[in-house]
């Protein structure tokens, strides 16, 4: 899995970074995910190799327009693209009753079907590489974060609890391989009891605006990574509180409560600004975070590409 970030600034878009947006990429072929889509996010995708015909799905976290004020423009360009396979979009219900009416004043006809999924009923969508689940945050508006969890691990066969179950070597070894579950003997059986998994499944949770992070203690409990909002340091903390939003050590200090591996920040107001010896700046930001959080951190910029091997190692793609 890479999580490559289209957008990382909060509300407006600044000089150096664009208003939200994260693609998130599969292991292998070309399928993406694309997690918030803030104005100017197909601009950002037009200086990456993503392709928007090998689109699987878009998620919004919110209706606030840094995080979908792009959507009708990208599934235009999508449209004159040549895309024609459907496209799923889970998102809040105004997110559908907006782009409806979107579509309908500009008279945007999409050569493809969209199959909505309402977030607010905090779905669990299954891809063929990738499930996903929801969860509920906490912000001014109904926000929610996305779990990413690969489906299709390496594995082996339990030879030993076959034998035992007495099934032979033959077409039902290969179908409990692929993860079918098969009937024998007048039983049904799990693939997944019979199956030695070579790594863990690898998951990702990337969150919405949320002003409490520890709403996300389940989310987090089998995750590699976390990408969550920072908006603010500490020293903004009321003003934080006032507009639902997370402030660096707060969003540290639970990954570190959970022993999460590593953590993601993104989403910094503009106030901060990216030289190093302003005030104040990105690096505040970063020092806070990390006088608390004893994991892996990062702090994304745009286009910053990140990616998580099979092994759960975490790091930075250099020169790809």
């Amino acid at each position: 899995m890479n999580l490559l970030f289209l957008g990382t600034s909060a509300g407006v878009p600044t000089k150096q970074r664009n208003v939200s947006g994260v693609a998130l990429r599969e292991g292998t072929g070309k399928g993406w995910y694309l997690i918030d889509c803030g104005e100017g996010t197909q601009h950002q995708v037009l200086h990456t190799k993503l392709s928007l015909n090998a689109l699987k799905a878009i998620l919004i976290t919110h209706v606030h327009g840094d995080h979908c004020y792009g959507l009708p423009g990208l599934l235009a360009s999508a449209a004159m693209n040549g895309r024609t396979a459907s496209l799923t979009i889970v998102a809040p219900a105004g997110i559908k009753a907006w782009l409806d009416a979107t579509c309908e004043a500009t008279q945007l006809s999409l050569p493809f079907d969209l199959e909505f999924i309402c977030s607010d009923d905090l779905p669990s969508v299954e891809f063929e590489n990738i499930a996903v689940a929801t969860y509920r945050l906490s912000h001014r508006a109904p926000s929610y974060a996305y779990g990413f969890t690969e489906r299709k691990v390496d594995a082996a066969l339990d030879v030993d609890k076959l034998a035992q179950k007495g099934i032979l070597r033959g077409p039902l070894w290969g179908q409990l391989k692929q993860g079918i579950d098969i009937e024998f003997a007048g039983e049904q059986l799990k693939s997944r009891d019979f199956l030695i998994f070579k790594h863990q499944p690898r998951k990702v949770v990337i969150a919405g605006d949320n002003d409490q992070p520890d709403l996300l203690r389940e989310a987090c409990a089998s995750a590699q990574v976390l990408v969550h909002e920072a908006t603010y340091t500490e020293a903004m903390a009321e003003k934080a509180g006032d507009v639902g939003h997370s402030y660096a050590k707060q969003v540290a200090d639970f990954a570190e409560s959970v022993q999460l591996p590593n953590l993601v920040l993104t989403h910094f107001s503009p106030r901060y600004q990216p030289n190093p010896h302003a005030s104040p700046s990105i690096e505040d930001l970063r020092k806070e975070a990390q006088s608390v959080y004893s994991g892996s951190l990062y702090l994304a910029w745009d286009f910053l590409e990140l990616t998580l091997s099979k092994s759960g190692l975490f790091s930075e793609v250099v020169g790809e």
